[in-house]
């Protein structure tokens, strides 16, 4: 092999399978001599690549960590798995990894073959992922289309359908794509509005990027993260919660969305989670449930009916099955006295 960056591809392909390849069989594999191996070694050095050297009769180099991460060479099958991977982490808004898992979608789908591309595609496909979570599932190429269109500042255009199901086309310039973990949320200046806009990735359809450069406008807030609390406050009306759990707080900060936060320490077996929040009252009281101790709702008042309620409803359920020999009216008698229970009753205790 006499083309020398072709060579040092290859060379630097061989070395990032995790082992110590002899200087022969390197030679071997590029149809070199031992010293153009070595020459090339030290190219790869300083080009910043960190290759160790044992010395002996079964020495050789290895590839090791160094300070920065050098780009990677793949083979297909490396880069399908890769693709497919980052697909599932950035489509069901895994929090921790979401943002990156786009960013590196992006990049990595813009240089894919189309051979791989069609690889890819048929995979997910033929696959269906089992899900858990609240949050809602979002179509992998629609946030890689509009990650590529926020990093190269292009305007993005897309139909996008409002919460009460009005639809509308949209051309925007995107600023930031943010996750709740629970959703995607595009922030962008909505250019027929005249005006900043967040809008919910999972109510998009068919983005495009126009091709069209923009520069950048200076949000309001100069954070796209605090821009979107600021839109979903105005939303949706914030409440008060106050929580007490009959369990550790590390058991009960592991169960609960960490937009929630974290509950504070009460003792051993007990904590109190007191936050702001703006979900609604139906999901919070799920959420509550799921974290499965005893726990007791003190605030705000809207949440302990609803789980007097829901309780009701559950008994109800439960009774109906537990004995088919009692009819459904006999079940509603008995479950009726916590329906009934009024607003100003003591706090609810689940």
């Amino acid at each position: 092999m006499t083309d020398t960056p072709a060579r040092l591809l290859r060379l630097l392909s061989l070395l990032q399978t995790p082992r110590e390849w002899p200087g022969s069989e390197l030679a071997e594999r590029l149809d070199v001599s031992a010293r153009t191996i070595r020459r090339d070694i030290d190219r790869l050095r300083t080009l910043g690549y960190p290759v160790e050297a044992t010395m002996g009769a079964v020495g050789g180099y290895r590839l090791v960590a160094g300070a920065a991460m050098p780009p990677l060479l793949l083979d297909d099958e490396e880069a399908v798995a890769i693709a497919v991977g980052l697909r599932a982490g950035a489509g069901h808004a895994i929090e921790g990894v979401d943002e990156a898992s786009v960013r590196a979608l992006a990049k990595l789908e813009q240089v894919l073959p189309s051979r791989l591309r069609h690889r890819v595609s048929t995979l997910q496909t033929a696959t269906m992922p089992l899900t858990r979570g609240d949050g809602t599932t979002i179509d992998p190429d629609t946030l890689t289309v509009m990650a590529g269109a926020v990093a190269g500042t292009e305007r993005l255009r897309f139909g996008y359908r409002s919460g009460d199901g009005t639809e509308t086309k949209r051309q925007v310039e995107p600023y930031r794509l943010v996750s709740t973990g629970r959703r995607w949320y595009l922030v962008a200046y909505d250019l027929a509005r005249d005006d900043w806009r967040t809008f919910r990735v999972d109510r998009v359809s068919a983005p495009f990027a126009t091709g069209a450069r923009f520069s950048p406008r200076e949000l309001p807030t100069g954070d796209a993260a605090q821009f979107l609390v600021r839109s979903m406050s105005r939303m949706q009306p914030q409440v008060d919660v106050d929580v007490t759990f009959r369990a550790p707080a590390e058991f009960v900060t592991a169960r609960l969305p960490a937009h929630l936060g974290a509950p504070e320490s009460t003792g051993p077996d007990s904590c109190r989670l007191r936050t702001t929040v703006g979900d609604s009252l139906e999901w919070l009281a799920l959420r509550l449930a799921l974290v499965d101790c005893e726990f007791t709702a003190h605030a705000p008042a809207q949440l302990t009916e609803y789980l007097r309620e829901l309780g009701a409803r559950l008994t109800r359920a439960s009774a109906s099955s537990a004995s088919s020999a009692s009819s459904p009216a006999s079940a509603a008698s008995q479950a009726s006295p916590a329906s009934a229970a009024s607003p100003a009753s003591p706090p609810s205790t689940v």
